[in-house]
């Protein structure tokens, strides 16, 4: 049986590199991506060998659509010389920057940044993949628990978050014809280094989430990467146009 291959956007840090491992421990080979962290890329790449898979990373900005192109050359050619394969299984668009901006200060500038990187790159980021997904593959669209319950200064990120969720129910559907399952993984207050570490650098901020949170705690990068590697298992066949909050249970 061949092996299945993920390719994870944003996979050299914080969540993306979590699900990049959890994915190997499942038996996949990664293609992971990554914008400025070169150095922490390879790093997941030698951590993914030490559990005797194949990996391998490639620049993408994913705010970026012009170099989409050339970036699925790129993918082309590892699958290629690393798996002597044409397709890979699973696209896990996880890549993505925070931003606390209050309405009142919102610039064009700035939501049209936000636009590209979480919204506008990943449809056709999608969209320019699927030529490339075999059958019976999956895309997981990671998006945020601030699209059920609101958080000051986040208006912008989750509306962008609510329009990526509306496109999974999209792909899922036409998709479906060829096997291939869209699904959506929306992490709830997670302690990494995202949006300037804003919990981990903010104790009170920490707590709070804490203590909206039944499991009373917030959440680990682990805690949402074998989520994520579980769903493109064939135990999750059936899973299809489904947001899968990943959140301990914050704000019930």
């Amino acid at each position: 049986m061949s092996t299945k291959i993920a390719l994870v956007t944003g996979g050299s840090r914080g969540l993306g590199r979590d699900m990049a491992l959890s994915l190997a421990r499942k038996g996949m080979g990664v293609i992971l991506t990554y914008h400025t962290q070169q150095e922490e890329a390879a790093r997941v790449v030698a951590e993914i060998r030490e559990l005797g898979q194949q990996a391998v990373a490639l620049r993408l900005d994913v705010g970026d659509l012009a170099s989409f192109d050339a970036f699925l050359e790129e993918v082309s050619q590892a699958l290629q010389s690393i798996w002597n394969a044409t397709h890979f299984d699973f696209l896990i668009q996880n890549a993505g920057i925070g931003a606390t901006i209050p309405i009142a200060q919102v610039t064009e500038e700035a939501f049209d940044h936000l636009l590209n990187i979480h919204y506008k790159g990943v449809y056709f980021l999608t969209q320019k993949s699927l030529p490339h997904l075999n059958d019976q593959g999956g895309v997981i669209f990671i998006s945020s628990g601030t699209t059920r319950f609101c958080v000051p200064g986040y208006s912008v990120y989750s509306s962008l978050k609510s329009a990526v969720e509306t496109f999974c129910k999209y792909v899922a559907k036409e998709y479906g014809s060829r096997g291939i399952r869209a699904n959506i993984v929306a992490p709830g207050p997670i302690e990494t280094d995202f949006n300037h570490a804003a919990i981990r650098n903010n104790p009170q901020m920490k707590a709070f989430l804490s203590n909206q949170t039944p499991l009373g705690r917030v959440g680990n990068a682990d805690d949402v990467g074998s989520v994520v590697a579980f769903l493109c298992t064939e135990e999750a066949r059936w899973i299809n146009g489904q947001r899968i909050e990943v959140s301990g249970g914050i704000n019930l």
